[in-house]
């Protein structure tokens, strides 16, 4: 028997966060990804991710290993999805 990965209908939306963080901008500050999380209106489990971000600067690499990182502590991965 096979089991379907369910994925929640906010899946792609840290992608779409992340996407709209890096237009023009080499970093970001933790401050500019949870203003840009809530004006996105990010669904609650998503806030949470993105609030558990450390203060500091981050590159797009480092941004996405830490939300993947959250992700995967969480086991939202699946749910969610990654981001690159």
């Amino acid at each position: 028997m096979r089991m379907e990965a369910f994925q929640s209908e906010d899946f792609g939306e840290l992608q779409r966060l992340v996407d709209s963080l890096f237009i023009g901008r080499e970093a970001v500050e933790r401050l500019d990804v949870v203003v840009q999380a809530e004006t996105l209106d990010l669904a609650g489990d998503l806030l949470e991710i993105v609030n558990l971000l450390p203060p500091g600067t981050y590159t797009r690499s480092r941004l996405c290993d830490q939300v993947n990182s959250a992700l995967a502590a969480h086991g939202w991965g699946g749910l969610y999805g990654t981001v690159e």
